[in-house]
């Protein structure tokens, strides 16, 4: 059957899923491209019960929908409010609020609306993604308010700052002119306790493929033993002032983080950040075909299964 065609613009996307059946038929497409798999016995043989719209395998019997096990499970919100919702996350380049897709949907309730994107942004971390390679730029950073008292490297989570890590591949090109060049390219972040030799070489291990380059300021947890699986390009920073000149593929990548979640979110709490930071590497690693990312999102999202409230731990509402 194949992966269907993503909607290039708005316009089409009215078109193609002004219905139920439609974004049901095209949800089929996304979670299943090879064919129909059934998720109790892996039978390839089902029938299409098209009034209750599910499939019943002919193997087990068991009766499947297209939003059973997925991030859509058993919700009361329209799976056509579902598709608006991932197209806005997926397409809409400064990101979207829980109180903004309330608005712009309808969603009874700010919780639903959070649940929503939240949901969403569990679909947004592929399982068997593929690591970073080649040259990659590797630094932390601080995301929150300041502790008084305390500063740099050394200072420990609180309750309003948090150290997040990243690394971003780096690409070399040679402009019109013939001079090398660079840009970025995939992006990869996390929330660590703090910046010791086993967290970042941990995240090193996770996100990067061995043999790789890695290029670092120096700081002392980019030990030896952190690295020993790559290739350490050290360039020192010296006064902070130049960290966006000697690593300037990952501190720009920092800047635009920051600027959006205080400019779109207005801040985020600590325990939802790591979420944030997913839907912020999702969005970037496919900043130049985002319309193509929303079938992405419904790509993945089908493979993931329902997280609860109880289970993100939901804030008091707004």
């Amino acid at each position: 059957m194949g992966r269907p065609e993503y909607p290039k613009d708005m316009r089409e996307f009215r078109r193609r899923f002004s219905t139920p059946e439609a974004c049901r038929e095209y949800l089929v497409q996304c979670r299943w491209p090879d064919g129909f798999v059934c998720p109790k016995c892996s039978g390839r043989k089902a029938w299409l019960n098209s009034r209750r719209y599910v499939f019943e395998c002919q193997e087990c019997g068991r009766q499947t929908s297209p939003t059973a096990g997925t991030i859509m499970h058993r919700s009361h919100i329209p799976i056509q409010e579902w598709f608006w919702a991932a197209y806005l996350v997926a397409t809409h380049t400064p990101g979207i609020s829980a109180l903004q897709l309330q608005r712009q949907l309808g969603i009874g309730g700010y919780q639903n609306a959070w649940h929503v994107l939240h949901r969403l942004r569990k679909g947004m971390v592929h399982d068997a993604r593929s690591r970073l390679s080649g040259l990659v730029e590797a630094d932390e950073t601080f995301v929150g308010g300041p502790i008084k008292g305390k500063k740099g490297r050394g200072v420990v989570a609180s309750n309003y700052k948090s150290l997040v890590v990243g690394a971003v591949e780096v690409l070399a090109y040679n402009d019109t002119d013939g001079k090398r060049k660079e840009r970025a390219s995939r992006l990869r972040l996390a929330l660590i306790p703090d910046a010791s030799e086993e967290s970042l070489g941990s995240f090193l291990e996770r996100n990067v493929d061995p043999g790789s380059r890695v290029r670092t300021d120096g700081w002392p947890g980019y030990s030896e033993t952190a690295l020993t699986d790559f290739i350490h390009h050290v360039r020192v920073i010296g006064r902070a002032q130049r960290a966006h000149k000697r690593l300037p593929h990952i501190h720009r990548a920092f800047g635009n983080l920051k600027t959006w979640l205080n400019g779109t979110h207005h801040g985020v709490e600590p325990k939802h950040l790591q979420s944030y930071l997913d839907e912020y590497v999702f969005r970037y690693n496919r900043r130049k075909t985002p319309m193509a990312a929303f079938q992405t999102l419904l790509g993945i999202s089908a493979q993931k299964k329902p997280v609860t409230l109880h289970e993100l731990m939901l804030p008091e509402s707004k």
